[in-house]
């Protein structure tokens, strides 16, 4: 079995529990007077003449619609042209990583805080194993296929993410569901790939700083955009 194969099992446990597709609906956005809602393409296009035809970005000012285009971004700083070219390479990769993952981290998140809920009054250990493996089930179904296709770079990004939507680390989790010996396990396996089931998410540490920045831009534009879909 290869490296990254392994490392993609790991990541696999993780999400644990049946990750549930609807859980990946976007929650309603409440509407708003202030901003009229967009006309249909075949409604805009009415009017249109042959050099009315190009498509480009546009952006509501009010109550107007007009073009939008998003300049590339400045670099501000006092690092030299080397630690620079370093700091938007590895800016980039995590921005990267973030945009993979995140969309994971919400429905691993939403799930397990569902199973948490469902079962605080569950006391049998055989229910509770039972519904367990449903869930289980359910996410070797739907996402060993997008899990396997993980770098191990953003298999720990993905643990991060899942920290922050559930507010437990990976370890805490694994032992919850899956019992102190097979978090201990997915621990060691996580050493020897130089990670920690037991990353915090603190704000006080750069890194997660960065990757809340982020998911701040992500759900802007799409989680929290009532014009996405």
């Amino acid at each position: 079995m290869s490296r990254g194969r392994k490392y993609h099992l790991l990541t696999f446990a993780i999400l644990l529990l049946g990750l549930n597709l609807c859980a990946q609906i976007t929650p309603p956005v409440a509407e708003t007077d202030s901003i009229p809602p967009i006309p249909s393409y075949k409604e805009r296009s009415k009017n249109w003449g042959p050099n009315d035809t190009i498509m480009t970005d546009a952006i509501w000012t009010g109550k107007e619609m007009m073009s939008y285009k998003e300049e590339s971004m400045v670099w501000v700083g006092n690092l030299s042209s080397k630690k620079l070219e370093k700091y938007i390479a590895e800016w980039t990769r995590l921005r990267n990583a973030v945009y993979v993952c995140y969309p994971y981290a919400r429905v691993a998140g939403a799930t397990i805080n569902d199973i948490t809920a469902k079962l605080a009054n569950v006391t049998s250990k055989k229910e509770r194993k039972e519904y367990i493996k449903s869930r289980e089930k359910e996410l070797r179904k739907q996402f060993t296929e997008p899990l396997s296709n993980l770098s191990v770079y953003q298999g720990k990004v993905l643990m991060k993410l899942i920290n922050r939507q559930t507010g437990n680390n990976c370890y805490e989790i694994l032992k919850e569901y899956k019992g102190g010996l097979n978090a201990r396990a997915y621990q060691t396996v996580a050493f020897f790939f130089g990670s920690s089931l037991k990353q915090d998410w603190d704000l006080k540490d750069q890194n997660d700083r960065q990757i809340e920045n982020f998911v701040k831009e992500i759900d802007g534009n799409w989680y929290g955009n009532p014009y996405r879909k």
